[in-house]
């Protein structure tokens, strides 16, 4: 039997995961405009592996997918699909509640392998499949990069990044792109804490008293100094890498460190060279993969 005094906490519950909810729908809408508005592309994209259809109060209007099933588990824990949620710059609505199954398309195939990946042209590229190009043909677009919103291995989803022309993408879009990404997963994993199963409500972080800087730690809270680093990276790079894998940019990151954008960017090429990757989002990737972030 249920204890009246078990329903106003129950209640609570509900309504911290109502909270919760409008929260992820906001700050993934919210990823959408800016990857259109920030990293110089024409359409931004964010897919959800989630029940197909709308929401109730979500404001997204019904699709064609609203009558498909909601995708099941894979076997080794990862979402079947998704569906494309949110939009920015879209001229058709091909593409507005899509669902995406995993492996498929380009998005697909982040959300299978929990990888970035990028084509220059989406129509013409062999590495992926082509479930999707109608709704693609329909927009006009060419050139895609699709980033995994990934935290302590759970899927939050894919941003899209699209372009209406045939164009590489460099390293500097796709570091902008999956800094927005990281950003708007910290305030996805935020929100899920938030409305946990205890009901609790996580304690405020210890604020610095003033007076004085308080001592620079990497992102899990251990010193900057705490042990050799992994991987035959020095102290500083490992620290850099670090507060670069959270997603942080190179100016945030030389203000948090004390330290001067050049600098900082030369603490991370250093740290590319030394793992064999390319870019800041490979970094990233690897010294996940590594545990060099553990």
């Amino acid at each position: 039997m249920t204890r009246a005094a078990d329903t106003p906490a129950r209640a609570a519950d509900g309504l911290d995961a109502r909270a919760a909810e409008l929260v992820r729908s906001a700050v993934l809408a919210d990823l959408a405009r800016r990857v259109v508005a920030d990293c110089g592309v024409d359409v931004g994209l964010v897919g959800v592996p989630d029940r197909p259809g709308p929401r109730p109060g979500d404001g997204t209007a019904p699709g064609a997918a609203a009558a498909a099933p909601p995708a099941a588990p894979e076997p080794g824990g990862g979402p079947a699909g998704m569906v494309l949620r949110h939009w920015s710059g879209t001229r058709a609505g091909l593409l507005h509640d899509l669902v995406v199954p995993s492996g498929t398309g380009l998005g697909g195939r982040a959300l299978a392998e929990r990888a970035p990946t990028w084509v220059p042209d989406y129509r013409a590229a062999t590495t992926i499949s082509h479930e999707h190009d109608a709704a693609v043909d329909a927009e006009d677009l060419y050139a895609m990069l699709t980033v995994p919103l990934l935290h302590d291995g759970a899927v939050h989803g894919v941003v899209y990044a699209a372009l209406r022309a045939v164009v590489p993408f460099g390293d500097v879009r796709i570091g902008a792109v999956a800094d927005l990404a990281a950003t708007a997963t910290r305030a996805l994993a935020g929100a899920a804490a938030w409305a946990g199963p205890s009901g609790r409500h996580p304690a405020p972080r210890p604020r610095p008293r003033s007076g004085g800087p308080a001592p620079h730690r990497p992102p899990d809270g251990r010193p900057a100094d705490g042990g050799r680093p992994p991987a035959g990276l020095t102290p500083r790079e490992h620290e850099v890498l670090r507060w670069a894998a959270t997603g942080r940019t190179n100016p945030e990151i030389a203000a948090e460190l004390g330290l001067t954008c050049n600098t900082v960017t030369g603490y991370l090429k250093s740290a590319m060279h030394k793992l064999g990757v390319r870019n800041r989002v490979e970094l990233a990737l690897t010294a996940r993969e590594s545990g060099l972030l553990g």
